[in-house]
């Protein structure tokens, strides 16, 4: 079986809380490998680019807003199954319901804003992965 990767963002409610350590720790915890890392101030093109298949929903234009308010530390992890075991590692969308144990459930919340700021974005098929580690680090 190959390996894969898979992009991890670390959004900019991550790193304004100075969590991205904590987040990179857990996922060398689990066993990944940290391939590529880069500290990135997204444009509205990359995300435009990076979220196309949201344009035009309610949600859109207030999370471009958000992934613009700040820095954004994109990885580049590879390891057996890491697609689906980093999604499993950073638990459900909603901070409020995600389980314990998992970035979401133990340093995430909602802040009653606008748009859910969740700390973490994960790739979520090889397909996608591929698009978006093309888009974060070509």
């Amino acid at each position: 079986m190959a390996v894969e990767e898979t992009l991890v963002l670390v959004k900019p409610d991550g790193v304004t809380r100075s969590l991205t350590g904590e987040i990179l720790r857990r996922i060398e915890a689990k066993g990944y490998s940290l391939v590529d890392i880069r500290m990135v101030r997204a444009d509205r093109n990359l995300l435009a680019a990076h979220y196309a298949e949201h344009e035009g929903k309610p949600f859109y234009e207030p999370l471009v807003e958000f992934m613009m308010s700040g820095p954004v530390v994109a990885v580049r992890v590879a390891g057996d199954r890491v697609i689906e075991g980093f999604r499993s590692l950073a638990g459900t969308t909603d901070p409020t319901t995600a389980a314990p144990g998992t970035v979401r459930g133990d340093l995430g919340r909602d802040w009653g804003l606008a748009v859910q700021q969740n700390l973490v974005h994960g790739s979520d098929s090889p397909e996608s992965a591929a698009r978006e580690l093309d888009l974060w680090f070509s």
